[in-house]
């Protein structure tokens, strides 16, 4: 189908392809701004085709509202198309007008361009690919060969532009899907409440409260309250830093310890994605060794390409052999392919609902041989329920949900957001009426209520740590002896004796036992259950899911401390958790993989987050890893031996200089493209 419109800008493209996206019933929309076609695919029902053609009835550029991202991409592929098209019609302009005379002269300037280059890299010491290309060049300029330095100046102008267009393509197609990932934060109302929004609606002047363990999700100044920042993914510093009133704090850090409050400067816009694509550009730092590899021997193939040359030349004395050499380097397409390679698989992770930081990390999964699971929220599901609330003291069951509710709100953990969740399905309101609250970190949540001072955790906080008893009397011990095994238990205590403990449904994810199996087919020889809970519990659920080891009762250093005997022990370790707690070992991990649902410092300390759905996603990732690896090894191997023919055809006389030029950088972008493609 083709508008009736003279011309189509990017914008107008995007709303048309924008609307007609969220339709019913269509399934995929492909709009040219150049050509002003649209190209529909949507589900095969005569009712389905009425209603497409209503909906483009009804649309207008101007009277439809349609949600467009701040980036599509469109901008981009349309900006590096007017410069590939310029680039070759300029060529073919200055072939047809030009007189000869002033095509060279033309020639020579640019040819000075690269000589310098190359010049430069010597002076720095560095024998490299800008060497090769300006050896080639002013090579065929002094035997006169314009025409050749001319055609490989225009490929290397072609293949660079290519190049460029292909890395910003992959980099901006990461960017978009991790940009979409929009959080919610706590904003603060004029009466003092608080409302749990989304990111985009928060506007410049509103009020957030950040919490221990949180992500700070937009830039501002502290207007009240102390707290310990992480600020290692804005400036580097590795340790936080400590913020009162008055004192400016960056979006994407972390809140270590303590609450604020923060008047927002700057709403979520473009500075957010310019800082996710800082993000990708600097994993790309983070490289595979296989990546590093590759690219390290590229660089140092540049003296033998140089030293072949030579060698050619004086055993055969003919210039054109020696100069075939010299048209043909490794370093292009290694250096090209391999991170294409690494940032095509991240965005097809991210295609999976898989967010990764870098290659390191996933040839790190592709490793492995052992994978340690945190249980709760991560082999149980991520939404346990309340079963019962068992109440002492006297308490009502139903304040005693309030209090709990109250407390566990501002801290996102699977078991936490049961406790608000059954208040919420009991229609039970939980006004604020607590004071500060301390998160004590694998633990539990102190504060003071109505001038008591509350805790809610487990068993070795509220007992062993804060000294609570039991209330007197042989009906509340028998209560507390015939507690369920088969449930987690949360102790709520006030004032020193024990008030309530609530019992938390926590069944075992539907796939996970086929999950754990499959990691065994999947290449894991050791795959370990971790947990707070109790022997008897872990013992459980490790003997249903088929574990090779468990442990029960461990605090957060106990599992850091294992993940650094099984390095020790010469062995590659992936960590799974979600919460506060499992940070530690996320950062220990040589992998470290965060579920998406649970505490934001651990997604922030994780190389690795996973949607919280389904936990076979962990076997997409190890397919992908694996697939990866292979790829960047074969790229390698192709690389070397297509341009190693090269090479032998020049040498034998069989491929002139020009030729040889092109099909190397025909080559080079087509590894290039090819490593663009699903892994899976």
């Amino acid at each position: 189908m083709r508008m009736l419109q003279r011309r189509m800008t990017a914008v107008q493209a995007d709303k048309l392809h924008y609307y007609l996206q969220a339709q019913s019933g269509i399934r995929k929309v492909t709009v040219s701004e150049r050509t002003m076609d649209v190209t529909i695919l949507y589900n095969e029902k005569e009712e389905t085709r009425g209603a497409v053609i209503q909906a483009l009835s009804d649309f207008g550029y101007e009277r439809t509202e349609v949600e467009v991202p701040a980036h599509t991409g469109r901008e981009l592929s349309r900006t590096y198309e007017d410069k590939l098209f310029f680039l070759v019609v300029s060529r073919a302009l200055r072939r047809i007008l030009l007189p000869v005379p002033f095509r060279r002269l033309y020639c020579l300037g640019k040819a000075a361009r690269y000589i310098c280059e190359g010049l430069n890299c010597l002076r720095r010491g560095r024998m490299e690919v800008p060497v090769l290309d300006a050896t080639t060049i002013a090579v065929s300029i002094l035997r006169r060969d314009y025409s050749t330095a001319g055609s490989v100046m225009f490929l290397l102008d072609m293949g660079s532009l290519l190049e460029e267009w292909t890395h910003k393509k992959s980099v901006d197609d990461l960017a978009r899907r991790m940009y979409l990932n929009v959080d919610r934060a706590w904003v603060k109302t004029a009466e003092n409440d608080e409302v749990l929004m989304a990111v985009d609606q928060i506007r410049p002047g509103d009020c957030i409260v950040v919490r221990t363990g949180n992500i700070i999700p937009l830039d501002g100044h502290v207007q009240a309250g102390e707290g310990a920042v992480n600020q290692a993914s804005m400036t580097g510093e590795s340790l936080p830093v400590a913020k009162s009133e008055g004192a400016y704090v960056y979006a994407g850090t972390v809140l270590e310890e303590g609450e604020l409050e923060i008047r927002v400067e700057k709403a979520l816009g473009s500075g957010r994605y310019d800082k996710i694509v800082n993000m990708i550009e600097e994993s790309e730092k983070l490289k595979s060794s296989t990546e590093s590899r590759a690219a390290h021997l590229a660089d140092s193939l540049v003296p033998w390409s140089l030293g072949g040359t030579a060698l050619a030349w004086l055993l055969t004395r003919n210039a054109t052999r020696a100069l075939s050499f010299l048209m043909v380097d490794f370093s292009c397409a290694l250096k090209l392919a391999m991170p294409i390679s690494v940032l095509s698989a991240m965005r097809e992770c991210s295609d999976h609902h898989i967010n990764v930081k870098g290659g390191k990390f996933l040839e790190a999964v592709a490793q492995a041989d052992t994978i340690v699971f945190d249980k709760t929220g991560t082999l149980t599901n991520a939404t346990p329920s309340v079963r019962r609330v068992i109440t002492f003291g006297g308490g009502e069951e139903k304040e005693m949900l309030r209090l709990a509710a109250c407390l566990e709100e501002h801290f996102p953990h699977s078991i936490a957001n049961a406790v608000v969740r059954e208040a919420q399905e009991r229609q039970i309101i939980h006004e604020e009426r607590h004071a500060k609250v301390e998160y004590v970190v694998a633990h539990g949540i102190a504060s003071s209520i109505d001038g008591v001072r509350a805790l809610i955790g487990s068993y070795h906080f509220i007992f062993e740590d804060e000294k609570c008893r039991l209330p007197e009397g042989e009906d509340e011990r028998e209560k507390f002896d015939n507690l369920p095994d088969d449930c987690s238990l949360l102790y709520l205590a006030l004032g020193g004796e024990l008030a309530a403990v609530i019992c938390i449904e926590d069944p075992i994810r539907e796939e996970a036992l086929r999950v754990v199996d499959m990691l065994h087919g999947e290449g894991f020889t050791r795959v370990v259950m971790m947990t707070g809970d109790s022997h008897r519990t872990a013992a459980s659920v490790a003997a249903r899911l088929g574990m090779d080891e468990f442990y029960s009762e461990v605090l957060p250093e106990d599992k850091a401390t294992f993940i650094r005997r099984e390095h020790e022990a010469g062995r590659k370790v992936v960590m799974i958790g979600d919460g506060i707690n499992d940070s530690p070992a996320l950062s220990e991990a040589d992998a470290g993989i965060a579920i998406a649902a649970g505490a934001a410092i651990a997604r922030e300390i994780a190389d690795i987050t996973i949607s919280a759905d389904d936990l076979r996603e962990l076997l997409v990732l190890r397919r992908l890893s694996t697939a990866l690896m292979a790829r960047i090894d074969g790229n390698y191997r192709r690389i070397m031996t297509f341009n190693g023919g090269l090479i032998g055809l020049g040498l034998l006389g069989m491929m002139p200089p020009a030729r040889a030029a092109l099909l190397h950088n025909i080559s080079t972008i087509y590894f290039s493209i090819d490593s663009m493609k699903n892994l899976l």
